[in-house]
Protein backbone atom coordinates (compact mmCIF):
# COMPACT_ATOMS: atom_id res chain seq x y z
CA UNK A 1 0.00 0.00 0.00
CA UNK A 2 3.17 2.06 0.80
CA UNK A 3 4.60 1.94 -2.57
CA UNK A 4 1.01 2.40 -4.60
CA UNK A 5 0.53 5.90 -2.79
CA UNK A 6 4.37 6.63 -3.12
CA UNK A 7 3.62 5.73 -6.88
CA UNK A 8 0.27 7.73 -7.09
CA UNK A 9 2.16 11.26 -5.49
CA UNK A 10 5.39 10.42 -7.77
CA UNK A 11 2.76 9.79 -11.04
CA UNK A 12 1.08 12.89 -10.25
CA UNK A 13 4.17 15.48 -9.77
CA UNK A 14 4.93 14.27 -13.00
CA UNK A 15 1.66 14.61 -14.40
CA UNK A 16 1.45 18.71 -12.78
CA UNK A 17 4.98 19.31 -14.45
CA UNK A 18 4.10 18.47 -18.09
CA UNK A 19 0.80 20.36 -16.71
CA UNK A 20 2.95 23.16 -16.08
CA UNK A 21 5.03 23.19 -19.43
CA UNK A 22 1.27 22.93 -21.62
CA UNK A 23 -0.43 25.57 -19.34
CA UNK A 24 -3.16 23.69 -17.33
CA UNK A 25 -5.13 25.79 -15.36
CA UNK A 26 -4.47 26.86 -11.77
CA UNK A 27 -7.69 24.63 -10.93
CA UNK A 28 -6.37 21.51 -11.90
CA UNK A 29 -2.96 22.10 -10.96
CA UNK A 30 -3.78 22.62 -7.09
CA UNK A 31 -6.62 19.43 -7.64
CA UNK A 32 -3.29 17.63 -8.41
CA UNK A 33 -1.04 19.42 -5.58
CA UNK A 34 -3.82 17.78 -2.97
CA UNK A 35 -3.28 14.67 -4.58
CA UNK A 36 0.22 14.49 -3.93
CA UNK A 37 -0.05 16.06 -0.59
CA UNK A 38 -3.36 13.37 0.36
CA UNK A 39 -0.55 10.29 -1.14
CA UNK A 40 2.55 11.58 1.16
CA UNK A 41 -0.08 12.06 3.93
CA UNK A 42 -1.24 8.57 3.43
CA UNK A 43 2.33 7.02 3.24
CA UNK A 44 3.26 8.67 6.33
CA UNK A 45 0.49 7.94 8.34
CA UNK A 46 1.15 4.10 6.72
CA UNK A 47 4.67 3.91 8.38
CA UNK A 48 3.65 5.00 11.52
CA UNK A 49 1.33 2.27 11.34
CA UNK A 50 3.99 -0.24 10.36
CA UNK A 51 6.33 1.32 12.86
CA UNK A 52 3.95 0.59 15.75
CA UNK A 53 2.81 -2.88 14.89
CA UNK A 54 6.61 -3.58 14.30
CA UNK A 55 7.15 -2.46 17.90
CA UNK A 56 4.24 -4.64 19.88
CA UNK A 57 5.60 -7.59 17.48
CA UNK A 58 9.18 -7.06 18.76
CA UNK A 59 7.43 -6.85 22.41
CA UNK A 60 5.91 -10.16 22.06
CA UNK A 61 8.93 -11.52 20.69
CA UNK A 62 11.26 -10.45 23.65
CA UNK A 63 8.05 -11.69 26.08
CA UNK A 64 8.31 -15.58 24.48
CA UNK A 65 11.93 -15.54 24.82
CA UNK A 66 11.87 -14.35 28.52
CA UNK A 67 9.84 -16.97 29.23
CA UNK A 68 11.69 -19.74 27.54
CA UNK A 69 14.62 -18.26 29.71
CA UNK A 70 12.68 -18.53 33.30
CA UNK A 71 13.85 -21.19 35.45
CA UNK A 72 10.96 -23.54 36.98
CA UNK A 73 10.03 -22.62 40.70
CA UNK A 74 12.19 -24.46 43.12
CA UNK A 75 8.92 -25.38 45.29
CA UNK A 76 5.78 -25.71 42.66
CA UNK A 77 3.16 -23.75 43.57
CA UNK A 78 -0.57 -24.89 42.77
CA UNK A 79 -0.90 -22.61 39.90
CA UNK A 80 2.07 -24.17 38.84
CA UNK A 81 0.90 -27.47 38.78
CA UNK A 82 -2.22 -26.54 37.17
CA UNK A 83 0.00 -25.08 34.22
CA UNK A 84 2.03 -27.66 34.21
CA UNK A 85 -0.87 -30.33 34.07
CA UNK A 86 -2.50 -27.99 31.39
CA UNK A 87 0.55 -28.16 29.12
CA UNK A 88 1.05 -32.03 29.44
CA UNK A 89 -2.80 -32.24 28.54
CA UNK A 90 -2.46 -29.85 25.70
CA UNK A 91 0.62 -31.48 24.25
CA UNK A 92 -1.10 -34.79 24.74
CA UNK A 93 -3.57 -33.44 22.51
CA UNK A 94 -1.72 -32.42 20.06
CA UNK A 95 0.38 -35.62 19.61
CA UNK A 96 -3.14 -37.04 19.42
CA UNK A 97 -4.30 -34.96 16.38
CA UNK A 98 -1.22 -35.48 14.88
CA UNK A 99 -0.06 -31.53 14.76
CA UNK A 100 2.98 -30.68 13.34
CA UNK A 101 5.78 -28.84 15.27
CA UNK A 102 4.79 -25.70 13.16
CA UNK A 103 0.82 -25.95 13.82
CA UNK A 104 1.83 -27.09 17.55
CA UNK A 105 3.77 -23.63 17.63
CA UNK A 106 0.40 -21.97 16.32
CA UNK A 107 -1.85 -23.34 17.96
CA UNK A 108 -0.17 -22.20 21.06
CA UNK A 109 -0.35 -18.58 20.33
CA UNK A 110 -3.91 -19.05 19.12
CA UNK A 111 -4.62 -19.87 22.73
CA UNK A 112 -2.67 -16.96 23.71
CA UNK A 113 -5.17 -14.54 22.14
CA UNK A 114 -2.67 -13.64 19.30
CA UNK A 115 -4.07 -12.36 15.87
CA UNK A 116 -2.60 -14.24 12.90
CA UNK A 117 -1.20 -11.49 11.77
CA UNK A 118 0.76 -11.01 15.20
CA UNK A 119 1.93 -14.75 14.97
CA UNK A 120 3.03 -14.15 11.29
CA UNK A 121 5.81 -11.70 12.95
CA UNK A 122 6.47 -13.54 16.21
CA UNK A 123 7.34 -16.78 14.03
CA UNK A 124 8.97 -14.65 10.70
CA UNK A 125 6.38 -16.34 8.04
CA UNK A 126 3.27 -15.02 6.03
CA UNK A 127 0.26 -14.54 7.53
CA UNK A 128 -1.70 -16.74 4.88
CA UNK A 129 1.01 -19.35 6.21
CA UNK A 130 -0.56 -18.65 9.88
CA UNK A 131 -4.36 -19.51 8.49
CA UNK A 132 -3.51 -22.16 6.43
CA UNK A 133 -1.82 -23.61 9.90
CA UNK A 134 -4.73 -22.50 11.47
CA UNK A 135 -7.45 -24.40 9.49
CA UNK A 136 -5.36 -27.54 9.60
CA UNK A 137 -5.49 -27.55 13.27
CA UNK A 138 -9.10 -26.72 13.59
CA UNK A 139 -9.99 -29.46 10.97
CA UNK A 140 -7.54 -31.86 12.92
CA UNK A 141 -9.31 -30.64 16.07
CA UNK A 142 -12.33 -31.26 14.91
CA UNK A 143 -13.67 -27.87 15.41
CA UNK A 144 -15.28 -24.86 13.75
CA UNK A 145 -12.56 -21.91 14.21
CA UNK A 146 -10.43 -20.66 16.80
CA UNK A 147 -13.37 -19.76 19.40
CA UNK A 148 -14.39 -23.94 19.78
CA UNK A 149 -10.84 -24.52 19.70
CA UNK A 150 -10.09 -22.65 22.81
CA UNK A 151 -12.74 -23.96 24.26
CA UNK A 152 -11.55 -27.59 23.64
CA UNK A 153 -9.09 -27.14 25.95
CA UNK A 154 -11.75 -25.10 29.02
CA UNK A 155 -15.02 -27.24 28.79
CA UNK A 156 -14.17 -29.30 31.20
CA UNK A 157 -12.48 -26.75 34.25
CA UNK A 158 -16.17 -25.15 33.92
Amino acid sequence: MIAVLGLVGVATLIDIAFDLYYGSTLAHISIELMLVLLSVSGVLWLVQHLHLQNRALEKIKQEIAEEKKKKKPAAPTKGHEARSTMSEIMRQQFKSWQLTGGEQEVAILLLKGLSFKEIAGVRETHEKTVRQQASAIYKKAGVSGRHAFAAWFIEDFL
